[in-house]
C-alpha cells in the first residue's frame, strides 16, 4: 500500500506543480486554490499515508487500508476537478458545492480510516 500512496503522490506533484509553472508562465492564479488542495491533499497527504504505511502499518494491505486507499483517491479527484471547474469559472458555485462538500467528506473520512488503521495496528502490538 505504502508504494501505491507514494507513486499517487508523485503523481498529483506532477500534475499540481505543470498547474503551478502554467500559472507562473500565463501571469493567471486564478487556479491557486486548486494548485495547493492538489499539492497538499494530493501530494502531501498522499505521501504521508505512503510512510505510515511503510513505517508504521507494515505496509497494510488489509480490507480498511484498501478501502482507506480508494476514498481517499475518489475524494481527491472530485475535490481537484470540482476547484478546477469553479475557479475556471466554468461552472457556478451552486452548482459545485453539494459536489465539492462530498469529495471533501470522502477525503475526512479517508483520514479518519487512517488514524482507525493506526488504532487498529497500536492494539495489535
Amino acid at each position: 500500500m505504502d508504494r501505491k500512496f507514494v507513486l499517487s503522490a508523485f503523481s498529483y506533484g506532477i500534475l499540481g506543480l505543470m498547474l503551478g509553472i502554467y500559472m507562473a508562465a500565463s501571469k493567471n492564479h486564478g487556479q491557486l486554490v486548486t494548485h495547493a488542495h492538489i499539492m497538499l491533499i494530493g501530494f502531501v497527504l498522499s505521501f504521508i499515508y505512503g510512510l505510515c504505511h511503510r513505517l508504521w502499518l507494515n505496509n497494510s494491505h488489509s480490507k480498511l487500508a484498501v478501502i482507506q486507499f480508494y476514498l481517499h483517491q475518489i475524494g481527491s479527484v472530485i475535490v481537484f476537478v470540482g476547484l478546477f471547474l469553479l475557479y475556471g469559472q466554468f461552472i457556478a458555485l451552486e452548482t459545485i458545492d453539494p459536489i465539492l462538500a462530498g469529495g471533501s467528506i470522502i477525503v475526512f473520512i479517508g483520514i479518519v480510516l487512517m488514524m482507525v488503521e493506526f488504532i487498529r495496528t497500536g492494539r495489535a502490538h
